[in-house]
């Protein structure tokens, strides 16, 4: 079960001493109203920033933000391997799902090293919220509060783990609600979604291109990253529909992506657990070789996540990720990398990717926590 946080976050709103800040992972603005029954066309985010305004939060964000800054490090991350393949285990795996990271330490602990290291964009976002942004308005880091709207109830645990506390010594996010909660939230407060004015969310990290917003779909993190990985290695920009054809629909893809100088890179997309085991199970075997992986651990990715609003007798996933498709689609920038705000915050603060300050900050140890021990 997952339990109930909404009090605690009411709880910081009420104290004047604390500055809230809120971030809201792409998923989110897909389903955040379905439970008052508001269209989509009328559910749009920025009457969602305006929601969270209304409930009393001195910042709102986009987690969208955090997604880019993902990939970058990330797709670094990749191009170093591809460029050094020597000494690292293959495939790479993604690393933004806790419950594929919980899963692979628990039943393949020999093959946690194949994890990237960079952390999720949650965790990623609560390390810049506590180190550039709380220097750049100038507050002491420990009076700020971070809340994750999250459509996955996973992500309670990850905000908790002991090792994720590397801006200031405090929590990197403090607390996660769910889609579901955030729901109950506006329900208390007597809220009518489609009556909210269309609001901005605040800056500068309130910005995402159109290949941070697909993170909530399954495939978007492998499409998002080789997007870049691609302008890393070339200097170009490759279309940005031209990985479209290996998005995942039915929880198991795979292709051969070709890259010039680089050669092909081997890639597969998982969406949910079982598939997940079988894939592992292959490449255990020597049956399946690859060089990316990206696995979510619920179907469909996080818009399908255990945080979202649960609609008896339907899945909703690939209607709700369709949706993240197409505001990809319509974005102006759909690069990480064209992102004025992550180019921003590498100039002004994190200085280049996988560098000291990005490696502090981004990156984690994924042996560093233990997973809990069953009593005898």
């Amino acid at each position: 079960m997952a339990r109930d946080d909404t009090e605690r976050v009411f709880e910081a709103l009420d104290d004047p001493d604390i500055i809230t800040v809120v971030q809201v992972a792409p998923a989110v603005r897909t389903s955040w109203a379905e439970s008052f029954n508001v269209s989509r066309e009328e559910a749009t985010p920025k009457r969602m920033a305006a929601a969270l305004r209304r409930l009393g939060f001195d910042y709102v964000f986009d987690t969208s933000f955090a997604a880019d800054l993902t990939v970058i490090e990330e797709g670094n991350e990749l191009v170093k391997r591809l460029t050094n393949p020597e000494g690292h285990q293959w495939p790479m795996f993604t690393s933004c799902c806790p419950g594929w990271v919980r899963f692979i330490k628990s039943q393949f602990p020999d093959l946690a090293n194949n994890l990237s290291t960079v952390k999720s964009p949650q965790q990623m976002f609560g390390a810049v919220t506590k180190s550039y942004f709380a220097e750049k308005i100038g507050v002491d880091p420990h009076k700020i509060f971070c809340v994750s709207v999250m459509p996955c109830s996973s992500k309670k645990s990850e905000c908790d783990l002991p090792t994720l506390n590397d801006a200031c010594g405090d929590r990197d996010v403090d607390v996660v609600i769910t889609t579901r909660e955030f729901a109950k939230m506006l329900h208390t407060q007597g809220m009518i979604p489609q009556l909210l004015p269309e609001e901005e969310f605040d800056s500068p990290m309130g910005s995402g291109s159109g290949a941070a917003l697909i993170f909530g779909a399954s495939g978007g993190v492998m499409d998002a990253a080789l997007r870049s990985a691609y302008f890393f290695l070339t200097g170009k920009n490759i279309d940005p529909d031209a990985f479209s054809a290996v998005t995942v629909t039915d929880g198991w893809r795979e292709a051969t992506i070709s890259i010039p100088d680089t050669g092909d890179v081997r890639i597969a997309i998982i969406s949910g657990l079982g598939n997940a085991r079988r894939l592992v199970d292959m490449i255990v075997r020597g049956e399946a070789a690859y060089d990316f992986v990206e696995i979510m651990a619920c179907p469909g990715g996080c818009a399908g996540g255990g945080g979202q609003p649960i609609v008896m007798g339907s899945e909703l996933a690939g209607e709700r990720g369709e949706l993240l498709w197409r505001f990809d689609r319509e974005s102006a920038i759909r690069y990480s990398h064209d992102n004025a705000d992550i180019k921003a915050l590498y100039d002004n603060y994190l200085r280049k990717p996988l560098g000291e300050v990005s490696h502090r900050l981004l990156h984690t140890d994924h042996h560093a926590w233990e997973m809990p021990s069953r009593q005898k």
